[in-house]
């Protein structure tokens, strides 16, 4: 979108927050970036450049904007919906690969080679790999300067940077403040100095209907390992340095975030993995739009724009969810998930909740004795095959997962059929036109609207949603009597 300018400018002119995170405006005469609805008066078109990331406009020599704050604004939708290479590249360094493995190990997990991602990336974002993970540390920087009272050095390693002298040129070079300084510009009463309990503020575009998006997420979560409390949705973590707490909160223009880490360099991916579960990065107006068009949804959309499709914070997690919620109720399902929890998965303790324990990984889910699962062999079987197929890594369903791929080889696993793969691709995958026609809150949902009932002929029909069959079929959800279409309270 960056290339057109004149979209651009009327973007700016108008402070649509909608673009926020699709481009950013780069100002020659004061040298510094913003977003679209940053609230300063709009400078002269002649004045402005504009930028496919945050990290390009600094390449170009731009410092980001104290009012705005651009560094904060919501990820660009375009790295949900497609599945090309850059798309994954991007969502592999927002979890952090980059920072953990280098560009070197970004390019192994892509299958290309480092002069291909960097060519393919700054073709289209203008900043190789490497400024943009250095873009999202300046950005986990400011998180902790600010809502923290840790030591710089502590920032400054937690936050990814190699050495306390790269940390301060970078938050320098991007903010035009020293460290000293921006935690200064806050408020005061932070938190003791070395806590790891951090407070954030997870943006998100307008509208955002938190009703289906929190419900689902509370109505199947596991004991233990989730909860609904004192209004907020908390969940454990399980991240590469040890594990965290997050309770997320809906407010109405953002998600408040209550992390607690037990290594402050899990920072990053932690925020990542919580704006995925909660798909904040999304597009809702491009989405209701689309939707809208077809007359039996643009009722539905009306009545609750913004729906969001519900995911994971964990996919090998939801993957063995998905087996377990095979042919059995919400409630089924969730007993099934609290045994292998109790009987495999690491206990934590939660002094501010009923959390105990992370959810077992498919390497200590390998061990378990299928005898002592309470479901038929056939099942048993399937669950125990995905299990060793996970732990060998013989599928991958991480951020960046070609779809194509994972769904194929699920497929070709015993006792995993097309409803399975495409509740993973929806929720573990993130692929925004996965679609479930056999499911059966689907086709109850079709015969009450007058849409066609069998899986084929509803497929046909569902083209015109395309790609966002994932959110119409929150929409149809939305129609049946459950739990997981309401906020609980």
């Amino acid at each position: 979108m960056h290339e057109d300018v004149e979209r651009c400018v009327r973007a700016v002119r108008s402070k649509d927050a909608r673009f926020d995170g699709w481009f950013y405006t780069g100002v020659v005469t004061t040298g510094i970036y913003c977003r679209p609805s940053c609230p300063v008066v709009p400078p002269k078109p002649a004045n402005m450049r504009f930028y496919p990331s945050a990290a390009a406009a600094q390449q170009a020599g731009f410092r980001a904007c104290k009012r705005c704050r651009p560094d904060a604004s919501p990820g660009s939708p375009e790295w949900n919906h497609r599945a090309d290479v850059v798309a994954r590249a991007m969502r592999l360094i927002a979890d952090g690969v980059v920072d953990r493995e280098g560009v070197p190990g970004l390019a192994t997990r892509l299958g290309y080679s480092t002069r291909q991602i960097e060519r393919q990336l700054r073709a289209e974002l203008g900043a190789g790999p490497l400024a943009l993970a250095r873009a999202q540390r300046a950005q986990t920087a400011r998180l902790l300067i600010e809502t923290s009272a840790l030591p710089m050095g502590d920032v400054a390693f937690a936050a990814g940077f190699a050495s306390i002298r790269a940390f301060n040129d970078t938050v320098r070079e991007v903010f035009a403040l020293t460290p000293s300084q921006l935690r200064d510009r806050v408020a005061r009463g932070h938190p003791a100095a070395g806590t790891q309990a951090l407070s954030l503020r997870l943006p998100f575009r307008a509208p955002l209907c938190p009703d289906n998006l929190f419900g689902h997420l509370v109505a199947t979560g596991v004991p233990g390992v989730e909860e609904w409390r004192d209004g907020a949705y908390r969940r454990t973590l399980r991240l590469p340095h040890g594990h965290a707490i997050v309770a997320l909160t809906p407010q109405p223009d953002h998600v408040a975030c209550s992390l607690t880490l037990t290594d402050l360099r899990d920072l990053a991916m932690a925020i990542s993995r919580c704006r995925r579960m909660l798909d904040l990065d999304a597009d809702p107006v491009a989405v209701d739009d689309l939707l809208r068009t077809d007359p039996v949804l643009a009722p539905l959309v009306d009545k609750a724009p913004g729906r969001r499709v519900p995911r994971t914070a964990d996919p090998a997690e939801f993957a063995v969810r998905a087996v377990l919620g095979q042919q059995v109720s919400t409630a089924a399902a969730r007993t099934h998930a609290a045994r292998l929890v109790t009987a495999h998965g690491e206990q934590i303790t939660d002094p501010a909740g009923g959390l105990t324990h992370l959810f077992p990984s498919p390497q200590a889910l390998a061990e378990l004795d299928p005898v002592t699962l309470a479901f038929p062999q056939a099942r048993r079987t399937t669950l125990t095959t995905l299990v060793a197929t996970l732990a060998a890594g013989e599928i991958d369903l991480g951020a960046g997962s070609d779809w194509d791929e994972a769904r194929a080889r699920l497929g070709a696993l015993p006792g995993i059929g097309p409803w399975t793969v495409e509740t993973i691709a929806m929720r573990a995958l993130g692929d925004p036109d996965a679609f479930t026609p056999t499911d059966l809150g689907i086709r109850a949902a079709a015969r009450d609207l007058g849409l066609p009932a069998t899986p084929v002929a509803l497929t046909q029909r569902a083209a015109a949603w395309r790609p966002w069959r994932a959110y119409a079929v929150q929409y149809l959800w939305a129609t049946g009597d459950h739990p997981i279409n309401d906020l609980p309270v």
